[in-house]
């Protein structure tokens, strides 16, 4: 397997591209943060105006695709949470699987320290959330102050600009990262209901197919993206919440590329110096016949050093950062504050979730952070101090989109649902403006 991948591991040549490609990640993280925020905004304002109405008929709109006699039918609202959150999650997975072989959690040293920086902040605020509501009708929402939202927590620190050390970020999205592999964790073992074990069946056989597609070094993404809509389908049946089909799926698709270094270089070189000596010195306007076809020859040699992971992550990427999760927020952050509904953030679900989040967060990522270091069994990143940790603590009580998803899982009952986001938005915002002012306070000593 080490082979397989060998292309894949970070050398001193290649280490220019790997900064470069999270450079590219971050940049559209924090940019999807800003517009997740003006969709935040506008769906507050939205649903508290006098067009409130219009905003729950939108999204209980029930919208229909079928084939013959086959329909699936469901409301823009599960549209959007059961579907364009599956292409968020297979995203997730895809980031989960490159930083695992050649990121930040691709070596176990280098990974110890966000790794326990983010158990951290997934138990301490769920042993928060669980103080206030253990025992009552709100304590399956657990697990709601656990997640981190990257984009927003990155649209912040986007914000402070040179202020923050660029290693503060790639901390940062490598505890989201760990983060993300808890909730989707969670989200499976605890919120997946009434099994339906042959739609499970078919969608393990789909998951089968997939991996003997990967073994088989198929690279057309066409097979893989007709497999993975049948795992989705299949879960979505199945009782097992169907974003997890995406994560699944995601840890299928190829991340070797069909080429290596050397024969792509080779290949290259072989490509241009053809196309340059068939070219005519004194006619520079058009290539010749033996020109485009060495121009071809090197797109087809470009595509192949490229793995199937590396296009699909970089092609659905912005998608997810700037269509699907904006809409997500626009269709679930509407909350009606009047008639007095404000007062349901002091309820222990609203009161447990801004625990969690706000407090929970900055003392489980920091304390862990701290205690394992202290132990010697992990080590700080070069150039960072322990203010640089305790902001980015505060940033993980940025617990939007995954915490909101979470909510929705765990309750039916609005009033709950209702508590529980209001702590959210609550929480978000304190944690954001505190990070900002530990930040922006930072001074060259600890």
């Amino acid at each position: 397997m080490k082979n397989v991948f060998a292309f894949l591991q970070p050398r001193r040549g290649q280490r220019i591209g790997l900064v470069s490609n999270l450079q590219e990640f971050i940049r559209e993280e924090g940019g999807g943060g800003i517009l997740l925020l003006l969709a935040t905004v506008v769906a507050l304002a939205w649903a508290n105006s006098p067009w409130a109405e219009s905003y729950e008929t939108l999204w209980s709109t029930p919208f229909t695709v079928g084939l013959g006699s086959w329909t699936l039918s469901k409301d823009l609202f599960h549209w959007i949470n059961d579907g364009l959150m599956a292409v968020f999650f297979f995203v997730v997975g895809l980031e989960i699987k490159r930083e695992i072989m050649v990121g930040e959690l691709s070596k176990p040293r280098q990974a110890l320290f966000p790794i326990v920086a983010a158990l951290g902040g997934m138990v301490a605020p769920a042993i928060l959330y669980a103080a206030f509501n253990l025992g009552g009708p709100g304590e399956n929402g657990w697990a709601i102050p656990m997640a981190t939202d990257i984009a927003f927590a990155l649209g912040v620190l986007s914000l402070l600009g040179k202020r923050v050390p660029f290693a503060l970020k790639v901390f940062l999205t490598a505890v989201a990262i760990v983060d993300d592999i808890g909730a989707v964790l969670v989200i499976a073992v605890f919120y997946s209901h009434d099994i339906v074990w042959v739609s499970l069946l078919v969608g393990g056989l789909a998951l089968a197919a997939l991996s003997a597609l990967n073994r088989l070094s198929v690279r057309s993404l066409l097979p893989y993206g007709l497999l993975g809509f049948v795992v989705w389908l299949a879960f979505l049946q199945s009782g097992v919440h169907a974003t997890i089909a995406g994560v699944l799926v995601a840890a299928t698709i190829p991340a070797n590329p069909r080429i290596d270094r050397k024969s792509f270089l080779r290949r290259s070189h072989t490509y241009l110096k053809t196309f340059e000596e068939a070219g005519n010195p004194e006619s520079n306007i058009l290539p010749n016949s033996e020109q485009r076809a060495a121009v071809r020859e090197l797109e087809e040699a470009a595509e192949k050093v490229s793995s199937p992971l590396q296009r699909l992550e970089h092609g659905l990427h912005p998608w997810v950062a700037y269509a699907i999760m904006p809409i997500f927020a626009l269709a679930n952050a509407g909350l009606a504050l009047t008639g007095g509904q404000g007062a349901a953030l002091l309820t222990p679900v609203g009161l447990g979730v801004m625990a969690g989040l706000a407090l929970g967060k900055q003392l489980g990522i920091t304390l862990f952070s701290w205690f394992f270091s202290r132990l010697g069994l992990v080590s700080r990143p070069r150039g960072l101090r322990w203010r640089h940790i305790y902001g980015a603590a505060w940033l993980g009580g940025i617990g939007f989109t995954m915490s909101l998803f979470i909510t929705d899982l765990a309750f039916l009952d609005p009033s709950l649902i209702l508590a529980a986001k209001l702590g959210i938005l609550s929480a978000s915002s304190i944690s954001a403006a505190g990070a900002v002012l530990v930040l922006l306070g930072f001074r060259s000593k600890d």
